[in-house]
């Protein structure tokens, strides 16, 4: 099975049950007993749906949006209007966002429903599974690993945040300090280790496994010197070598590197150790979006036939020149995940093609048969340019506007679909993620081990990547250039832009600096259901 947990009927209760109960001032009540579940295995994978479907939520919609529009890596401008949704995708390209931003406040409603709903399975199920059921503990240990990867992203975007690990406590809690959510997350995870499956592959597949809390430790200690102000480069190591000593995962060869995000991608990519599946025909979790939407938002809405899509794409986001500056070596396969310059139909020899008019194609067009028909062949330019108006973030609601900035598609469009969900699976952790940790680790001052050195782990990527010679000398630059091309459009570029002190750069239109940026506000909503709060710094 490549895609969902499998839901029975007595799931669908229990999702019932938990999504209905969400709310901190309502408290479950359940008819559920040991002696009707789950008792085994399979029905505790089928009882965990609830976390996982709420894990699912808003990752790819809103969550993708603060850690990918904030930073060089793409942008989201309007277009004679359209797209510009309260300011929302302005506020998180100028730096300028408000406790009252959108995503800011949905992603924080997301992640909490993760954690209330991960924290009310682990209550129920703790008291149905039975005591004598040997997989019990690696049934609980997996849902803590929910958990602890929803807190994690609720560090790394809002620092100080609330524990709640208790269901039916209703007490209002203050924000804990950034580093102590940090080693309460590390606790966690440690505590879950010896428990988690040591399997990979299809019988684990979209659940957390050993693997999957070494490679959150990992990126949690790479980053530790700026959530805690200590350095934990060689716990790094150790973390990264967990995963690779299991000989379990490899890096994809580049034959099929871009086969990875593909509709049918699954348990089958060597690479994945972590991924969230996604499937058109799921339902939601009540109070999350549960889609996968990148097509609507990536391809250009002229390509519809070219990639038999059932719907027209919306096409508003695109990447920056900055960004793609990175994409700089001809002999790359992950060049392949760029629409750029001239469109051609699937034979790469009939040109794609758009018949408007000639106002149509450009609004500046003055002359007296601005009605008349012009046919052009799409050619995507990768320069941004407010052409309409510089206040209200707009591009102009032409042809020229529509095909400003070049596309990436990585999450390949999925003809499939009868709908705009895709059901392209979005890995969260990958083995060549491990790889370049690492590699970083031991360029910031960790101990090299098992014979790697900096330079030997890149090459070990590179070689699998592009035809091109491999590096002879690697600093922390190179690292930076290679996670860019490696890890575009995977929710990454935020965290990494703040590791190495770029996310108070310049690019596009930014032109704010201020430090206190690199996390977001205590939304607006938060403090209504928890006045108990205290504000980030600087809102």
């Amino acid at each position: 099975m490549k895609k969902l947990l499998s839901f029975g009927t007595l799931l669908v209760s229990l999702t019932y049950l938990l999504s209905a109960c969400h709310d901190v001032n309502v408290p479950v009540s359940t008819s559920l007993t040991p002696d009707i579940f789950p008792q085994n295995t399979t029905q505790f994978i089928q009882a965990s749906g609830p976390p996982y479907a709420a894990l699912r939520g808003n990752f790819s919609l809103d969550y993708w949006f603060m850690q990918s529009l904030s930073t060089d890596e793409s942008i989201l401008p309007a277009r004679g209007g359209n797209w510009y949704d309260n300011q929302g995708y302005r506020m998180l390209h100028y730096h300028d966002w408000t406790k009252d931003h959108g995503a800011t406040n949905s992603t924080w409603n997301w992640l909490s429903v993760v954690i209330g709903t991960t924290n009310q399975a682990l209550s129920i199920l703790n008291t149905t599974i039975p005591a004598s059921t040997p997989s019990k503990p690696t049934n609980l240990a997996e849902l803590k690993m929910v958990r602890a990867l929803a807190y994690f992203m609720m560090m790394d975007l809002y620092g100080n945040v609330p524990i709640d690990t208790t269901y039916g406590d209703f007490t209002p809690r203050t924000n804990t300090p950034r580093a102590q959510v940090f080693s309460f997350i590390e606790r966690e995870v440690k505590m879950a280790l010896p428990n988690l499956s040591r399997a990979s592959g299809q019988a684990v597949y979209g659940r957390a496994n050993k693997y999957t809390g070494f490679a959150l430790l990992a990126k949690m200690y790479l980053n530790a010197e700026y959530y805690t102000g200590t350095q934990r480069y060689n716990d790094a190591i150790i973390a990264c070598d967990s995963v690779i000593n299991s000989r379990l995962y490899s890096i994809e060869p580049r034959s099929t590197y871009l086969q990875m995000f593909y509709p049918n991608n699954g348990p089958q990519m060597k690479e994945f150790i972590f991924a969230i599946p996604y499937d058109p025909s799921a339902g939601a979790m009540p109070g999350t979006n549960g889609m996968m939407y990148h097509a609507r938002y990536d391809v250009p809405r002229s390509a519809r036939t070219k990639y038999g899509l059932p719907f027209t794409p919306s096409a508003p986001k695109s990447t920056l020149p900055e960004y793609y500056a990175y994409f700089n070596d001809a002999g790359d396969i992950r060049n392949g995940q760029w629409l750029k310059g001239l469109q051609f139909m699937n034979d790469g020899v009939t040109p794609l093609r758009v018949t408007t008019t000639k106002k149509g194609y450009d609004q500046t067009y003055t002359g007296a048969d601005g009605a008349a028909p012009f046919t052009y062949q799409v050619d995507l330019t990768p320069t941004i340019i407010l052409r309409q108006d510089v206040a209200t973030y707009d591009l102009g609601n032409d042809e020229i506007a529509w095909n400003m900035g070049y596309r990436n598609i990585k999450f390949f469009p999925d003809a499939t679909s009868t709908s705009r969900n895709q059901n392209n699976d979005v890995p969260v952790f990958r083995y060549s993620d491990i790889i370049l940790m690492k590699a970083e680790a031991i360029l910031r001052g960790g101990t090299a081990t098992l014979g790697h050195t900096a330079l030997s782990l890149m090459n070990q990527l590179r070689v699998n990547r592009t035809t091109s010679p491999t590096l002879t000398s690697v600093n922390l630059e190179d690292i930076y250039a290679e996670r860019c091309r490696e890890f575009a459009w995977e929710t990454w570029h935020r965290n990494d832009m703040i590791r190495f002190g770029k996310y108070e750069g310049k690019w596009g239109f930014k032109t704010d600096a201020s430090a206190y940026r690199r996390i977001f506000p205590i939304p607006t909503g938060a403090f209504v259901v928890n006045p108990a709060l205290v504000q980030n710094p600087g809102y």
